[in-house]
């Protein structure tokens, strides 16, 4: 490519992809963009695949501002959706039926349609809120956010670089409102409301009247993390109380049954562990490991995965024989450094469990990559920090 390069709604981009040996497991990864600005998919708890698993969306700094891109899996053509100039941060959900994605930009919620990359603010933040994450509901009729009180002239906030200001936005109590938007026409309603710090929001993958939020803060200093929230009735509720003094849960997300929520954590002792649990707190099943992580997730299948922190700079794989998790083996080397979020690996499975998606930082931007499952996991090199 030569002159100057230019980005733009539509644009699209030449394959990025290359693939190379992993150095611990032999497997081959697939680095599917490579590009001198980070570049990352939507938040774990956010199915970004679409078209029957064939495009997937992602968020890419690439022009220096942060824009949405689709991308041709098989092909590794890119194109870009959006053109917001100056931009540093943007955050995406995707309707289940693949129509649309809803964009958070600053305030607003911008609704996106995929085929004709047209534009359409459905709801902003009322003065003096921040606007929090997007998650559609099951049916793609609904789309569901939060609103928190604006705190920052009072606290010194940089959450998404080292969560400057966590602590203390919690112990705030600021008000904050969970919001049901009707992702046709824009119609807004509150259907919950606190003085907690409200975040992750999270709808069920196949029941449109459930959703789970978290109240954010340190997790062991929390009232309580996990919540669930009848959108029928406004009903909230604490899912997976904590079993002893100290302990840490949180990163939760829904299983593809819709009324499976997984999860991580760790112990006053040190133990890690992951888990799940039903939305109405029966069938708990946990599994403990011996190193730290930054993320869990579980694809409903039989198979978990951690990210790691610290020394350990691999993605580990559990997979279920005879009911029983067995492992962890290692998959692939990660080496992120989990700087800011967009620099968050956030491994998530593919709808059948074949494909891992994660991002790293190993040569110094935040890339896509993309590894498949092998068969036998038995032929995976055992766990090693």
């Amino acid at each position: 490519m030569t002159g100057i390069e230019t980005t733009g709604k539509g644009k699209r981009w030449p394959s990025e992809r290359k693939t190379s040996v992993d150095r611990l497991t032999g497997l081959e990864v697939t680095q599917l963009t490579d590009y001198k600005a980070h570049s990352h998919h939507l938040y774990f708890t956010e199915n970004g695949w679409y078209d029957r698993e064939r495009r997937l969306l992602f968020v890419s700094d690439r022009g220096n501002s942060t824009n949405l891109y689709s991308m041709d899996v098989e092909s590794g053509e890119i194109t870009q959706l959006t053109d917001y100039e100056k931009n540093n941060a943007l955050d995406a959900c995707l309707l289940p039926d693949g129509s649309a994605a809803f964009v958070k930009l600053g305030s607003r919620l911008i609704r996106l349609d995929l085929s004709t990359l047209e534009e359409r603010v459905v709801y902003e933040a009322p003065a003096g809120y921040h606007l929090g994450n997007a998650s559609s509901t099951s049916d793609s009729r609904h789309v569901l956010t939060c609103v928190q009180e604006d705190l920052s002239h009072r606290i010194r906030l940089d959450l998404g670089n080292g969560y400057v200001g966590h602590r203390e936005l919690m112990e705030a109590a600021p008000h904050s409102m969970i919001v049901r938007i009707d992702a046709d026409s824009g119609k807004a309603g509150k259907v919950y409301e606190a003085n907690k710090f409200i975040t992750h929001i999270n709808a069920s993958t196949t029941e449109p009247w459930l959703m789970t939020f978290c109240h954010e803060g340190p997790w062991h200093l929390v009232d309580h993390r996990i919540w669930g929230l009848d959108l029928r009735t406004g009903e909230a509720w604490r899912i997976r109380e904590r079993l002893e003094a100290g302990e840490k849960v949180g990163h939760e997300f829904f299983y593809p049954d819709g009324t499976t929520i997984g999860y991580h954590g760790f112990r006053a002792d040190g133990t890690n562990f992951f888990g799940s649990i039903r939305y109405d707190n029966t069938g708990l099943e946990e599994t403990e490991f011996g190193f730290d992580t930054w993320h869990g997730y579980a694809d409903g299948l039989g198979q978990a995965v951690v990210d790691g922190k610290g020394a350990v700079k691999s993605l580990s794989l559990w997979r279920k024989q005879n009911g029983k998790y067995e492992g962890p083996r290692m998959l692939c080397e990660l080496r992120c450094s989990f700087h800011s979020q967009k620099v968050h690996a956030h491994p998530r499975f593919d709808e059948r469990g074949k494909r891992l998606l994660f991002t790293s930082d190993k040569n110094g931007y935040a890339n896509l990559y993309l590894i498949d499952i092998p068969e036998r996991f038995e032929e995976l090199p055992i766990f090693r920090p």
